[in-house]
């Protein structure tokens, strides 16, 4: 055998060999040993990386509650307090129950309280027409309609109305991540607590301009009159910029402030009828009648 073949050959197994020792302790030097809890509490995540918790997906979200080793601060709004919980016990930790939260659409400008004033051709996103003009109604603050809110929802919990040309949020499919939130670039959906058998009271408006103005463009625009705000007993109304705005950790659901917005702003859902007034005076009367009897 040539010798200088047998010396190659040597010469090349001798640096394999170095090069296999370098990169072995190199390995060892930087090897990353993942906490296997990481993979319990990700299994128990529902994997839809919809980014509502706060995090780029599942696993991070898993691997920051390992790494904090307690659950305060991180709640999943797909799989809600359930699946907190079970992810709390497996790591023998407590979860704090959260009041579910929903998404409200804050604008009723539909085709019939907001008509239409031009007519767009263009490209069909909410984000574009929102850099371009005020929209089809004039209001500089209504909904564009155009659906940017449904195509970023990951649960089909939004469809745009034909009719009112508004986006339509199932209060059954929402699970709050606040994608839709981040959508709009009108600002005009919010995330709010589901309240007490679902029912919410809340402005549906957010036009900052003069009440004149805003009425010119959609009939039941917020006019910042403050009606809302004094008959309030409970300071749940705040008036800024021309508009009034319900907390939701104040409101006591009275629904005071309904009756009395002169425009049909403020919205109450999934509330029982009222009595009409007529009824609701007759009764009083029969009381005081029977209160005086005795």
């Amino acid at each position: 055998m040539n010798t200088s073949f047998l010396y190659a050959v040597l010469s090349l197994s001798a640096l394999g060999a170095s090069a296999a020792v370098i990169l072995y302790f190199v390995a060892q030097k930087f090897k990353v040993i993942e906490d296997p809890r990481i993979d319990v509490v990700a299994d128990l995540l529902p994997g839809a990386n919809c980014g509502g918790c706060g995090f780029a997906g599942c696993r991070n979200m898993a691997e920051a509650i390992v790494k904090k080793e307690n659950m305060d601060g991180f709640l999943c709004p797909p799989g809600g307090n359930e699946t907190m919980k079970k992810i709390a016990s497996d790591l023998g930790l407590e979860a704090k129950e959260t009041e579910p939260m929903i998404a409200v659409l804050r604008c009723n400008g539909s085709l019939a309280n907001a008509p239409q004033k031009v007519k767009y051709d263009g490209a069909t996103t909410c984000a574009y027409v929102h850099m371009l003009f005020a929209g089809e109604s004039g209001c500089p603050y209504g909904c564009i309609g155009l659906g940017d809110c449904v195509t970023s929802c990951l649960f089909d919990a939004i469809n745009i109305d034909p009719v009112t040309n508004l986006p339509v949020i199932s209060n059954e499919k929402c699970v709050a991540c606040g994608a839709c939130v981040k959508a709009c670039p009108r600002t005009i959906i919010e995330l709010r607590k589901k309240g007490k058998k679902d029912r919410r009271i809340f402005v549906s408006c957010i036009n900052k301009e003069k009440g004149a103005v805003a009425k010119k463009n959609c009939s039941v625009a917020c006019i910042g009159c403050g009606k809302c705000v004094k008959v309030c007993k409970f300071d749940a109304i705040t008036m800024e910029n021309n508009i009034a705005y319900i907390d939701f950790n104040k409101c006591t659901l009275c629904r005071k402030c309904v009756e009395e917005c002169p425009t049909a702003a403020i919205h109450e859902l999934n509330f029982p009828p009222r009595k009409p007034k007529s009824e609701t005076a007759d009764n009083n009367e029969t009381a005081a009648e029977t209160k005086s009897e005795n």
